[in-house]
């Protein structure tokens, strides 16, 4: 841990088991910069979670010393269940300060902060966009380096991960790449980004833009963005489109969960083929940046070995490119095809 790490208690009441609602707390485990002590969940106590132990309440967590406390889940509606209020003054009133990333914000709630400020408990709200976004300008197209934006099938498949295993397979060979973060848990494992899905939607694109500036001024020569939505998905298509343009890529990673069919929430609504989106995300990237799918990154989490192996070769087969599941089985085949992709356009 760095010299700068915090010790962190995450809060995943009723979630931690679910990989989907807990991806927060899954994403900082395995990336996350801060010291995490604890986990956060009465259904669970007594267990660990990669090596972490699980209290059932925040009395039991107090041993660990915790500092913080960062909401660990995604909740429909970006909202906080019922019995999380408790949970919350809990913590405040321990002086342990609340990182926030639901849709919910905290930092203003009447009754949280006049505890906080009571406790010296520090509240952040992960998803507070800046007050001063506007549209884009043209900057992305100024940034020095490659942009290359992660894009997928449906929402919550891995776009983060694949991002993160990518930008560290890069530097392990000596490229400067930024992991550049759009939504909250890579805002909780990078100290810094802005969450595109609570930006107006006039500024989108301008919150993408100043990202990849950003990007680049913290020394990124490959920028990985983080990718939201799905340019395809009924609810969710609208930040995905202001990510592709405001970011304006040179290259896309296609990322799709292995052995998925139908739009995850939305019975009846298909999964596009593959073949179809790599040709739907060319046609709508920016006009005077036009971006190609370099790869295509698997989850091949519901598959055994011989499975994922299979899948990968379908992939493989109906796109005509490079597929791999970063995860399982390594980022080196799919970060060699990314840099044979931007050397030749």
């Amino acid at each position: 841990m760095s010299a700068n790490s915090r010790r962190l208690l995450i809060l995943a009441e009723g979630f931690s088991g679910d990989p989907h609602w807990a991806k927060t707390m899954n994403g900082v485990l395995r990336y996350g910069a801060d010291d995490v002590v604890a986990i956060l969940d009465s259904t669970r106590a007594g267990e660990r979670e990669r090596d972490v132990p699980i209290v059932g309440d925040v009395e039991s967590s107090l041993r660990f010393a915790p500092e913080a406390a960062l909401v660990g889940v995604a909740t429909v509606g970006g909202r906080f269940p019922p019995a999380w209020r408790e949970l919350l003054r809990e913590c405040i009133r321990n002086g342990i300060g609340i990182d926030n990333g639901l849709h919910e914000f905290i930092e203003d709630d009447v009754e949280l902060a006049p505890l906080a400020a009571a406790s010296g408990a520090i509240l952040r709200d992960l998803r507070r966009p800046p007050t001063d976004l506007d549209v884009a300008t043209g900057a992305n197209l100024e940034v020095p380096g490659d942009i290359v934006l992660t894009v997928g099938s449906d929402c919550a498949i891995g776009k983060m991960t694949v991002s993160l295993e990518l930008a560290r397979e890069a530097q392990s060979h000596g490229i400067s790449a930024r992991f550049v973060p759009t939504g909250q848990t890579g805002i909780a494992i990078a100290g810094w980004g802005i969450s595109v899905d609570a930006v107006v939607a006039d500024f989108i694109a301008g919150a993408a833009e100043r990202l990849v500036v950003e990007g680049g001024r913290r020394g990124g020569d490959l920028l990985l963005v983080e990718g939201q939505g799905s340019i395809s998905h009924p609810g969710y298509s609208g930040v995905t489109l202001g990510l592709i343009h405001g970011s304006a890529p040179h290259a896309f990673v296609l990322c799709h969960m292995a052995g998925a069919t139908e739009i995850d929430g939305y019975p009846g609504h298909p999964l596009l083929p593959l073949a179809e989106l790599v040709d739907l995300h060319e046609r709508v990237s920016l006009p005077c940046r036009r971006a190609a799918v370099a790869c295509i990154a698997l989850n091949t989490r519901n598959l055994d070995d011989l499975g994922a192996r299979a899948a990968i070769a379908a992939a493989e087969a109906e796109t005509g490119l490079v597929a791999d599941d970063p995860v399982r089985f390594g980022s080196r085949r799919l970060l060699d095809s990314l840099l044979e992709h931007l050397e030749r356009r």
